[in-house]
């Protein structure tokens, strides 16, 4: 049964598919929560929360001219945003940012000699 009715009658997107890959991922450290330098807690009440684990995202692009399939297209929560994971033709994965009109099988490549695809923006 569904807990709310939010989640009553919902429907799933089908491009989006949810794979793990245990290299592409880490944790992060949580050194902020009211401890100072020493790890001693100076203010109250701001401790504890779950462990989060963020997705590299590929932000440079520095596989030039390397033609790459979109695979998967997923929701990384603690981002608040879509990624997409990428096969590139030498054999590597990377995720990056979902780019707006992308859908699975698309090729994407990089490089400064590409031509720049551009799609009308959702009105």
């Amino acid at each position: 049964k569904t807990s709310t009715l939010g989640t009553r009658n919902g429907a799933v997107d089908s491009q989006v598919k949810s794979i793990t890959r245990n290299k592409l991922f880490y944790g992060q450290h949580r050194c902020g929560k009211g401890c100072n330098a020493r790890g001693i807690i100076t203010a109250r009440h701001r401790g504890g929360g779950h462990k989060c684990l963020y997705s590299k995202i590929d932000f440079r692009r520095n596989e030039k001219d390397i033609y790459g399939r979109i695979i998967t297209i997923e929701y990384e929560p603690n981002r608040n945003a879509y990624i997409c994971l990428i096969h590139y033709g030498d054999g590597e994965k990377r995720y990056i940012l979902h780019p707006r009109g992308a859908i699975i099988g698309d090729t994407i490549v990089s490089g400064t000699e590409v031509a720049i695809k551009w799609e009308m923006p959702y009105l």
